[in-house]
């Protein structure tokens, strides 16, 4: 692997030089660094607030010895006695760089007041790029993000690196392109959406912009939320005080040893009130309720057998420990107390809502959209037919009738439709009358047969989402009418999963009244083991497989992730995702750590 820009990141703080788990701008450098740029090589530096001092580290790694292509500083960039940084920073430089300082500067003031307060200097020393940052970790998150597609460019320039210089200057001014046979338009380009122009009406929205609008568009079920918020306990759980052992019931002033037995209390059994003796007890079953009279339950492990009744019941037993007032008696209502909320928080998971009501003696109705599954093609064979010429099974309906079914939603009607205008007109001025919400896949890309949108506009149909900015899926469709909801998945098998996921089941979701942080897939963090996945100009949710090792989740990339490819579902458990390529970073690397959102339940495939 070929040797990345040599970076120094140099942290100036008293306090950190002092201990270093304070540092936190300067880790978080590092890994800004780490994820922008392709393999550099980082050197780490923590100094006091000493100007002499810096200016010696300065100069150190500005040597043609090291090389360092740029130096980073974080902290004493301030108006405090002891902020020195930006006068140690001057004292190196052989040029300063002001317009790149008041950049940073004028974009920070964007983001805070407070930035006014700052003296950062920028500048050259040697062939090294020195730049200084304030010592915050926001604000170099804020600076970093800000200047990091300059970098490269500004590091050419002062190796005197024309070629690459020239290559920059060259895609800033559009000459220099190098011409296919067939001029290519740029897929990422919105179009007029007229006849002529062959390029999407439809502004491509970044994946979370498409998602917050889908969730603002379709009405959350409010109706079971109040009520479960505002529901009290019509009972006391238990509704008795009740043993919690298999036991003697007795009274605590009765002290150890024999005691006579007087009667059996199985669970189910009435609460018995009459009155009995101190040497006298009750052999009670766990969960049975205790007698009125009594006020204790010693575990038939503390007890001894003396004497049975010629019917082979108990008669006298020992009680070999001293009887204690409470001992394992769960109290009236101890679990639940009567008039108190039976739901602490909101939570419409069918198995927790079910359950408690069933626990007070109600039942409540579960709200659940009515969905209809549509694929579009006319080469669709059913599952069930023989193979024809020119044709290919439809996999879709069955996988989204399946996800549904698998996240707890029921599929209520499926169709196969050809790509026909009508046939589709028909079918959606139809199908609304029985479902809420229509999950489509195929027909909505750029093809002459994709009749979707038109059929949509046609309907009165508002399309909201027309394309976005990710892989697979750029073609996603969302519209809706009033209360009713339209999905328009890709027609390849992968875009449609992804895009299934993504989208259509948080929408479901959140039309049945689940909370939006339970809408979503969770998302966990992940180990990339794969040595080099290409990033693509979106950003990318790739398939992968997840192994547990010492605590840490690892995700190995399921092959061949071409749209179109449905076995690479197969060992899936999360959507790895990836980012956007820059001029900077244009692949992940074993190592990298990236989100990945959670696809199923039993989502570790392999623990080592």
């Amino acid at each position: 692997m070929s040797e990345g820009i040599v970076f120094a990141v140099i942290t100036i703080s008293d306090t950190c030089h002092e201990d270093a788990t304070k540092d936190r701008s300067g880790p978080r450098l590092v890994q800004l660094i780490s994820e922008n740029f392709e393999n550099p090589r980082i050197l780490k530096e923590i100094l006091p607030d000493e100007k002499e001092l810096i200016k010696q580290k300065l100069l150190q790694l500005s040597s043609p010895e090291i090389s360092t292509a740029c130096i980073l500083t974080t902290g004493g960039t301030g108006f405090a006695a002891r902020d020195v940084t930006p006068e140690a920073t001057k004292e190196v430089l052989d040029k300063e760089c002001p317009q790149l300082a008041m950049a940073i500067g004028m974009h920070s003031l964007q983001k805070t007041k407070f930035a006014a307060l700052s003296r950062s200097v920028c500048g050259i020393a040697g062939k090294t790029l020195i730049i200084n940052f304030p010592g915050s970790e926001k604000a170099v998150v804020e600076c970093f993000d800000y200047i990091k597609d300059l970098l490269p460019h500004a590091l050419h320039l002062i190796n005197n690196d024309l070629a690459l210089v020239r290559k920059t200057h060259e895609q800033l001014q559009g000459s220099g392109v190098a011409q296919s046979p067939a001029p290519h338009v740029c897929p990422h380009k919105t179009g007029k959406g007229d006849g002529v122009d062959r390029n999407s009406p439809y502004p491509m929205l970044p994946v979370n912009e498409a998602l917050n609008l889908i969730l603002q568009t379709v009405k959350t079920q409010e109706t079971l939320p109040n009520l479960l918020k505002n529901f009290k306990s019509p009972v006391d759980i238990p509704p008795f005080r009740a043993s919690i052992k298999d036991g003697y019931a007795m009274k605590s002033s009765g002290f150890s040893g024999s005691k006579k037995v007087i009667g059996y209390i199985s669970a189910g059994d009435s609460i018995i009130g009459d009155d009995f003796e101190e040497d006298e007890c009750y052999k009670i079953n766990t969960g049975a309720p205790v007698p009125l009279k009594a006020d204790c339950v010693v575990q038939v492990e503390d007890t001894k057998l003396l004497k049975t009744k010629k019917n082979g019941q108990e008669d006298l037993v020992e009680i070999l420990v001293e009887p204690k007032k409470d001992l394992d008696i769960r109290p009236l209502g101890c679990d639940l107390s009567k008039n108190s909320p039976l739901f602490p928080s909101v939570d419409l998971s069918p198995v927790v809502v079910k359950s408690l009501m069933a626990s007070v003696g109600h039942a409540v109705p579960l709200h659940k959209p009515l969905v209809a599954v549509i694929s579009t093609g006319s080469e669709l064979l059913d599952p069930q037919d023989y193979p024809i010429e020119g044709k290919i099974y439809d996999s879709n309906t069955t996988m989204l009738r399946q996800l549904l079914q698998y996240f707890g939603f029921e599929c209520f009607v499926t169709k196969v439709l050809s790509d026909d205008f009508e046939e589709v007109s028909e079918t959606l001025s139809s199908i609304y009358d029985e479902v809420d919400f229509v999950i489509c896949s195929g027909g909505v890309s750029m093809g002459d047969k994709d009749f979707i949108k038109p059929v949509l506009q046609k309907l009165g149909f508002q399309l909201l989402v027309g394309r976005v900015n990710m892989k697979p899926g750029k073609p996603m469709t969302f519209a809706a009418k009033g209360d009713k909801y339209f999905f328009g998945l890709p027609g390849n098998p992968v875009s449609a999963f992804v895009c299934f996921h993504l989208f259509a089941l948080p929408a479901v979701r959140w039309c049945s009244g689940w909370t939006q942080e339970k809408c979503m897939l969770p998302v966990v963090q992940v180990i990339l083991e794969n040595q080099s996945v290409p990033l693509d100009p979106r950003p990318e949710y790739m398939r992968a497989t997840i192994t547990s090792r010492n605590g840490q989740l690892y995700a190995s990339i399921t092959g061949n992730q071409m749209s179109s490819r449905l076995q690479s579902i197969v060992g899936a458990d999360v959507l790895v995702h990836l980012p956007a390529r820059t001029e900077t970073k244009t692949e992940a690397k074993a190592g990298d750590i990236l989100p990945a959102s959670v696809l199923r339940y039993d989502f570790i495939t392999k623990y080592e």
